[in-house]
């Protein structure tokens, strides 16, 4: 059984890593928004890439607000946290109690 436990450990662990990676990305992706930059950049290109096939998908299903106010990044955050708090606990969890 501890084998099982380990392994659920190692999978809370990576989940946790690129939740948070995303979540710094999003971060990433809003405060480029504020800034002047070039679109061609690789780096500009890789945040837009990673974070716009998500976005994109809560943009479709939330209302538009007046001036052009962009919800989905707040939306997309959230749900990180929500799978940060729930997911990654209950999985750490799950592993203390097979062990």
């Amino acid at each position: 059984m501890f084998l099982l436990a380990n392994l659920l450990v190692a999978v809370a662990q990576i989940l946790n890593y690129v939740l948070w990676a995303y979540l710094w990305i999003i971060f990433g992706r809003v405060v480029i928004t504020y800034i002047k930059t070039d679109p061609n950049h690789p780096l500009i290109r890789f945040i837009y890439a990673t974070t716009e096939p998500v976005l994109e998908r809560v943009r479709a299903k939330l209302p538009v607000i007046s001036g052009g106010f962009d919800l989905s990044p707040i939306v997309v955050g959230l749900a990180i946290m929500f799978l940060l708090s729930f997911l990654v606990r209950s999985l750490f969890q799950l592993a203390q109690a097979i062990s």
